[in-house]
């Protein structure tokens, strides 16, 4: 069916009013671009000036459109920057982190070879050792303080050898196993050893308080006084540690008995030296043996 030739718009008056204003705005925008050419024609001058009002009226509202568009054609720009910026500290986090831990590492390998310079220097210092075990636990958190060595009697350790490290004494060894030892601490309450202060040869014992420290308590006569800072080492008396091994390292001041820190912390050794003592055991009296009677020959 052919559409009706009534254009009309219907009964709707807006949609009345919105035609009206189209032809409205159409007649006048033609009315108004053919004054302006008229003028352009005959009077160039009046059409100049039109034109500098015009532009100076329309500046602002160009300006503004020119703004937004600059802004939103900056966004992609922007975007791309912040990606790239991200991805670059991304990489650069990376990188600290990398390096961070190359640094640690080499860190952890120059302190592991200083303690073992330590411990070649110990070993050339007391001779050689019964063997080099490695420390595989403490007990740093009790009342009674043990160490534990993966190395036993198969490897010659017995009882009563002293364990050393590159810092000083560590302790005593307890009980041997085939492949492990246990090892008392200095610090254990039940562990005492002679020492002399190193400033003027001082005696005294080194006893373990069971908390990590160590008390030393002067054997002299005459009163002691003790000074922060002053070293104690073995003496060698008894024949069970070799003389002149750091003990413990005086806390602060007092008298006749002093709260001291131990030279060696077992927490944090890798390895140790286990020594034979420093004299062999006495040997065991002789047994006598009866001498026989001897026998009467009858005549």
């Amino acid at each position: 069916m052919a559409p009706s030739n009534n254009r009309r718009p219907g009964f709707s008056r807006r949609a009345q009013y919105g035609v009206f204003a189209t032809y409205v705005f159409a007649v006048a925008g033609a009315l108004v671009g053919a004054i302006l050419l008229a003028l352009s024609y005959f009077d160039p001058n009046t059409f100049g000036a039109a034109r500098t009002a015009i532009a100076e009226v329309s500046a602002p509202v160009s300006s503004a459109f020119a703004f937004v568009g600059r802004s939103v054609g900056s966004v992609p720009d922007g975007l791309g920057s912040y990606i790239a910026v991200h991805d670059q500290n991304a990489a650069l986090r990376k990188q600290i982190a990398d390096e961070r831990a190359i640094t640690m590492r080499a860190r952890a390998i120059n302190y592991e070879n200083r303690r073992l310079k330590g411990l070649l220097a110990l070993r050339e210092r007391v001779g050689v050792p019964v063997t080099t075990a490695r420390l595989v636990s403490s007990s740093p958190a009790s009342t009674r303080r043990f160490a534990t060595l993966n190395a036993g009697a198969w490897q010659g350790v017995e009882h009563g050898q002293p364990v050393l490290g590159p810092e000083g004494l560590i302790g005593q060894v307890l009980e041997s196993g085939p492949n492990t030892a246990r090892v008392l601490l200095l610090t254990d309450p039940e562990s005492s050893i002679p020492v002399r202060r190193t400033r003027d040869g001082l005696p005294a014992l080194a006893q373990g308080r069971g908390d990590g420290l160590v008390d030393i308590r002067s054997v002299s006569n005459a009163a002691a006084t003790f000074s922060p800072g002053e070293v104690f080492v073995t003496s060698g008396a008894g024949g069970v540690y070799p003389p002149n091994i750091p003990v413990a390292r005086v806390l602060r001041h007092g008298r006749d008995i002093v709260v001291a820190e131990a030279a060696a912390r077992p927490s944090t050794l890798d390895f140790a030296l286990v020594q034979r003592a420093y004299l062999p055991p006495p040997a065991p009296a002789p047994t006598p043996t009866p001498t026989p009677t001897p026998k009467v020959k009858k005549p």
